[in-house]
């Protein structure tokens, strides 16, 4: 029965014994991912969303090879901002070729506009709903950048009004962690990136994919790619409602493909007592 969701995580999902097992899976790609970027991503990933986009996306496929690359009891994918590329990838719409090639452009493209606003960067909100969290995003400045799951929002914004978002959500009575990030995501601080990068998926070969792969910026299959992942950078990931989407395509198990956990623990949050497994990477 084909009841199964594989999903695909994006940044912050690296764990320390990801490379390994990448090198151990999938060598190749992992010395071809080090030659388009100029370096092992996997030696300094959190340096750059430069290196560790190519990181993830490689750890992400390694893992998705171990699986045997079996659709058989698949009956939809997604992936969470740069997971789309890898999910795209695993369905066939992309070749996995292709798809590094445009993680690791995504990534420079990314790192290049996060660079023109040092002060960019996120923060996530525990415990507030979407109207909350946008009403708070709206009278501080900021914009909501993943609505991962009921009571988890992460805001993108800069300085001062990251500043006060905090303030103000914390008394309200929510928590809020500034994140690790370089960068204010998933927010206009983003645009010089998305025409060169919806130039370059335009140039690539597309193929019909082998099952659904819901996309984060419509919460539907994927229509197109161009405009749809080149969209997504400066846009909201809509996870909360790809996730009723993937449950709508007939999914009762998800498969995290790694690395980590993120998107096992957000299956958990969003749709309840259901089978989630994980794949290492």
């Amino acid at each position: 029965m084909s009841n199964t969701a594989i999903l695909f995580p994006g940044q912050g999902s690296l764990t320390p014994d990801a490379a390994g097992h990448a090198r151990g899976a999938w060598p190749e790609l992992v010395d071809r991912a080090a030659a388009l970027v100029g370096e092992d991503p996997f030696e300094r990933p959190s340096h750059s969303t430069r290196l560790a986009q190519p990181a993830i996306f490689v750890a992400s496929m390694a893992a998705w090879r171990e699986r045997d690359d079996d659709l058989d009891d698949v009956c939809a994918m997604a992936g969470h901002s740069l997971g789309e590329l890898s999910a795209l990838a695993a369905a066939g719409a992309l070749s996995v070729g292709d798809a590094l090639e445009l993680v690791v452009l995504r990534g420079r493209l990314m790192a290049d506009a996060a660079a023109d606003r040092a002060d960019g960067g996120m923060v996530a909100l525990l415990g507030a709903d979407p109207g909350e969290a946008s009403e708070l995003a709206a009278r501080c400045g900021v914009c909501i950048a993943n609505d991962n799951a009921p009571g988890q929002v992460v805001v993108s914004g800069n300085g001062p009004a990251l500043d006060a978002i905090v303030t103000e959500a914390r008394a309200a009575g929510f928590k809020a962690m500034t994140l690790d990030v370089a960068g204010a995501f998933h927010s206009p601080d983003m645009a010089p990136a998305e025409l060169p990068f919806k130039l370059a998926v335009q140039d690539v070969e597309l193929s019909p994919a082998r099952v659904p792969v819901i996309s984060g910026h419509t919460a539907r299959p994927f229509m197109s790619l161009p405009y749809e992942l080149s969209r997504a950078i400066v846009s909201p990931v809509r996870w909360r409602e790809v996730m009723t989407a993937l449950v709508a395509e007939g999914a009762e198990r998800f498969v995290d493909a790694g690395p980590g956990r993120v998107l096992e623990r957000l299956v958990k949050r969003n749709v309840g007592e259901v089978q989630a497994d994980v794949v290492a990477a």
